[in-house]
């Protein structure tokens, strides 16, 4: 029997098309068994040695988060670097924008082939890591982070979760990563909170809306040794949408 203890409910929804650069904030998600439907299914490499983005530990890549993307409804990325309009990618006027953006030659690659447009014949780049299919975030735990450091942006965008469940702060407490092993259900969707999401120097870059903060990590370390969130295996997959309560099961 599943309890029916509401732990909260759904207030944001994010998927990454491409890996290090913005998230798409939608109002429903469908996770399948392995995967956020349409979640990294491309990344950015530079072009001089085919290294992949990594803005946790590169300054020449600190500008990446601040590309925006999103799927067009036939499936096929979309790029828009600040101030600019949506273009088509991969191609060579997306990867154009982006190098200029950023100073350096650089290029839009999927995953896997399947991930690329009909017209897309270029080199394919290796995934970085998939962790686990579903990152979740409360807002306990960014409260519990801004009380610690009032003087930071507790953003959602800093730490790149999928779900972000709103719920009553817990004083003195990060309470989703006490949850690991626990499993829980949103609307049909069920999951496993199988361990904590370590943070890394991602969680200090600037985006728009935001500074550069050392100090977010730095608390994280501190008081909650390294972690923030928690990645999740699913149980049985179904669609997800904002507003869907969360329970313990």
């Amino acid at each position: 029997m599943q309890s029916k203890t509401v732990v909260g409910s759904v207030t944001e929804l994010w998927r990454y098309p491409a890996s290090s650069l913005a998230g798409e904030r939608l109002d429903a998600i469908l996770v399948g068994s392995e995967s956020i439907d349409g979640d990294r299914m491309f990344g950015l490499v530079d072009t001089s040695d085919n290294e992949i983005a990594r803005p946790d530990r590169d300054a020449k890549w600190h500008k990446v988060p601040r590309i925006r993307t999103r799927l067009s409804p036939a499936r096929e990325l979309e790029i828009a670097i600040p101030d600019g309009g949506w273009l088509a990618a991969p191609g060579i006027e997306s990867d154009r924008a982006v190098s200029a953006y950023l100073g350096f030659e650089a290029s839009i690659r999927p995953f896997r082939r399947e991930n690329a447009g009909p017209d897309c014949s270029g080199p394919l780049t290796a995934e970085r890591y998939r962790k686990a299919p579903i990152h979740l975030l409360t807002t306990a735990s960014l409260a519990r982070l801004k009380a610690l450091h009032p003087e930071g942006t507790a953003d959602p965008r800093r730490f790149r979760p999928n779900i972000v469940v709103d719920m009553a702060s817990v004083e003195g407490s990060f309470p989703e990563t006490e949850w690991i092993g626990r499993k829980l259900a949103i609307g049909d969707f069920l999951l496993t909170i199988s361990e904590p999401c370590r943070r890394c120097g991602f969680t200090i870059i600037a985006q728009e809306g935001f500074d550069n903060d050392p100090g977010i990590l730095r608390n994280l370390v501190r008081h909650n040794a390294h972690n923030l969130g928690v990645y999740c295996t699913v149980d049985r997959p179904a669609g997800i949408e904002v507003g869907d309560t969360m329970r313990f099961v």
